[in-house]
């Protein structure tokens, strides 16, 4: 494989990164039932990429983006140890380039982002029937702690 680049995106990038999110969506549908019919969008791509709280980093192979993922500072409960955490999202990697740990290179550096910003916390919201990424996102530190429950009444 070529060598992988991450750099931050920008606004030459949002039509790959509308493609992305609606690969997120793609992949989130059969995980989660309570999604709504038809075109979905979960970001407002613009503002992350323009927002100097929010970090959102595209990963390249001979400059074509392959992969995404973001950081955004977040204030934390008043009741948690840390006053302010990093939440991770958008993590996408395009389905031929994955298994090759691109996500770690993306959170490795999003992780150095938040620390430089004086951040020593990161969470992530990743589906529980979603093992392939529960296990990348363990391989990367990241531990359980909170199930979501619903239920449609």
């Amino acid at each position: 494989m070529n060598q992988v680049s991450i750099r931050p995106a920008n606004l030459n990038d949002l039509q790959i990164l509308l493609e992305f999110e609606q690969g997120v969506i793609k992949a989130e549908r059969p995980l989660d039932p309570f999604l709504a019919e038809g075109k979905l969008f979960y970001y407002n791509i613009p503002e992350l990429i323009s927002n100097e709280k929010t970090q959102l980093l595209v990963a390249t192979i001979n400059n074509i983006p392959v992969a995404s993922g973001y950081v955004r500072l977040e204030k934390s409960k008043v009741y948690h140890k840390n006053s302010t955490h990093g939440y991770i999202g958008f993590i996408f990697v395009k389905e031929k380039y994955r298994g090759k740990k691109i996500s770690s290179l993306i959170l490795a550096d999003l992780k150095k982002w938040a620390k430089e910003n004086n951040t020593n916390e990161l969470r992530l919201d990743v589906y529980t029937n979603n093992t392939a990424a529960i296990k990348a996102y363990e391989r990367f530190g990241f531990t359980k702690s909170l199930v979501n429950m619903r239920t449609e009444i």
